[in-house]
């Protein structure tokens, strides 16, 4: 990866369509409510990118991206992606391309030797968490020994936080419970893993000062602005972001839900520090990663 010619590092891609098999049942209706929630045709229509499609996208761009499948098989029922594949299709496009794996904390000592294998054998970054979609608290020590191995094999830990268009609009929301996403949960797991970089995904609505208070308290702990257009974020968010955390930010736009065209777009519009503008872009990310 060339870092002169990469203008941007977007921080939270998804491989959103199945690179190991067909769509399973019920999915459809599911990316038919993301879509709808995000307001974005493509998911509607069933014409999401694969992961091969999205490193074109982003090499078009000039903008190199993290990218991870959800291991939520057991809330939803379905299967979950080959982190192995997903990992193997970023190394081919490793100029662009940083993979991340996903493990559901319930696997236990299982998903502890995957994540291993994953950094060691596949060259896996970090691991993204859903508590909403994987139906966990981030700070239940159950999940302690999967944190333990990706501590030790110092690997990133990237967790969605706030509300979540899965299931958003659908009967019982699909069943998915808002509770589990309450950034407050990460400062447990923060305090007891010190050496391991935690992100914050997104604007962490209703609870965006907890993920201020946490990510300002703990040396270890980053927010990364994705899953909202920037003409949204609250002001609160800005002003940390100008200031006390402007070396913790990272730019993401939860591709392909929203892309990096309209977050960047947009991006361009709010209150945001000339001088901090490329540390939120690239710089931040470029450091945590150590590219």
């Amino acid at each position: 990866m060339n870092m002169d010619d990469i203008i941007a590092i977007d921080f939270h891609t998804h491989a959103e369509e199945p690179c190991c098999g067909h769509r399973d049942d019920g999915y459809d209706e599911f990316q038919a409510g993301m879509a709808k929630y995000f307001r974005n045709p493509a998911g509607a229509k069933g014409m999401l990118p694969t992961v091969r499609e999205t490193a074109v996208y982003y090499r078009e761009r000039k903008i190199a991206c993290v990218i991870f499948p959800v291991d939520a098989e057991r809330e939803t029922g379905f299967r979950r992606y080959s982190n192995e594949e997903v990992a193997e299709i970023a190394a081919e496009n490793a100029d662009i391309m940083i993979p991340f794996a996903s493990i559901d904390p319930a696997k236990g000592k299982v998903g502890a030797r995957e994540a291993r294998r994953l950094v060691r054998e596949f060259g896996v970054r970090g691991f993204k968490f859903h508590p909403t979609m994987q139906g966990f608290y981030p700070n239940d020590r159950n999940a302690y020994v999967l944190y333990e191995a990706i501590a030790e094999e110092g690997a990133i830990s990237l967790f969605h936080t706030g509300q979540t268009g899965v299931g958003a609009g659908m009967p019982g929301g699909m069943g998915m419970r808002l509770k589990y996403s309450n950034p407050l949960y990460l400062d447990d797991v923060a305090a007891d893993f010190p050496t391991m970089p935690i992100i914050l995904a997104h604007p962490s609505f209703p609870w965006q000062e907890e993920a201020l208070s946490v990510a300002t308290h703990k040396p270890n702990v980053y927010i990364d602005m994705s899953g909202w257009s920037p003409k949204y974020f609250p002001q609160i968010l800005i002003q940390y972001a100008n200031t006390i955390l402007k070396k913790k930010m990272l730019f993401g736009s939860d591709w392909p839900a929203i892309t990096p065209d309209r977050w960047l777009a947009d991006f361009e519009k709010i209150d945001i520090r000339d001088e901090v503008r490329p540390l939120i872009l690239k710089e931040n990310a470029r450091a945590l990663l150590k590219l």
